[in-house]
């Protein structure tokens, strides 16, 4: 029986893609380098300090990954208050009303920022429904390894087989089937070139996990 939902953020809550490639991309051409879309798309579901260590690794670059990581919040912040593309994913508000008013658990586990949470929750006046947030920046280890939906999961008190995820990334997905924890895998047309092998079920709307839907097959 469904008891617990860990929702990943970016894909899933929010579309907040497109505002996060606009930060990237500046911040590649402000320190000079040339990512193309393949690397550009290993990144999805990673914290950006991760993100970051890798491009200093791959390009040999001297600016530290910190640097790069202040560089690309930057122009992020700069987006997010000025940009008018961001908006919640269809569907994703009726669903949270709906498993609130079912009793059911919710946590949001995401590779952003907390700071980045905060503000996507207050925006969107996401806080009265959700009772934890994790921040994968604060983990040791970032997506696809386990440690964030681990945690997540114990926060709600309930059984790993009493929890759901739902995740739009590879990243995400390997995450939670690491973890041991039903997976239902997001496929929208924000989540482009991501395997879903390893998801228990692959939906493209949230009516799909509608609670009186998926309440029983957890």
């Amino acid at each position: 029986m469904l008891k617990a939902v860990l929702f990943d953020m970016d894909g899933v809550i929010v579309d907040t893609e497109p505002l996060h490639r606009k930060a990237y991309f500046n911040m590649f051409n402000d320190v000079n380098i040339k990512v193309n879309e393949e690397l550009y798309a290993s990144f999805t579901g990673q914290s950006t300090i991760n993100i970051c260590k890798r491009l200093v690794d791959h390009f040999k670059l001297e600016d530290s990954p910190e640097y790069l990581v202040s560089l690309k919040r930057k122009h992020y912040k700069f987006l997010f208050e000025n940009d008018d593309e961001l908006a919640l994913i269809d569907g994703v508000l009726e669903r949270i009303k709906d498993y609130h008013a079912n009793n059911v658990t919710l946590v949001v586990a995401s590779s952003a920022s907390m700071n980045g949470i905060n503000q996507i929750f207050e925006r969107f006046n996401l806080n009265q429904y959700f009772s934890a947030k994790f921040s994968g920046a604060d983990l040791k280890k970032s997506k696809p390894h386990p440690e964030i939906f681990i945690k997540a999961a114990e926060s709600t008190g309930f059984d790993k087989s009493e929890c759901m995820v739902i995740e739009d990334s590879t990243n995400g997905i390997k995450a939670a089937s690491a973890a041991g924890i039903y997976c239902v895998g997001f496929k929208s047309e924000h989540s482009t070139g991501q395997d879903y092998s390893l998801a228990n079920t692959i939906v493209s709307s949230f009516e799909e996990v509608a609670y009186a839907k998926i309440a029983h097959q957890i």
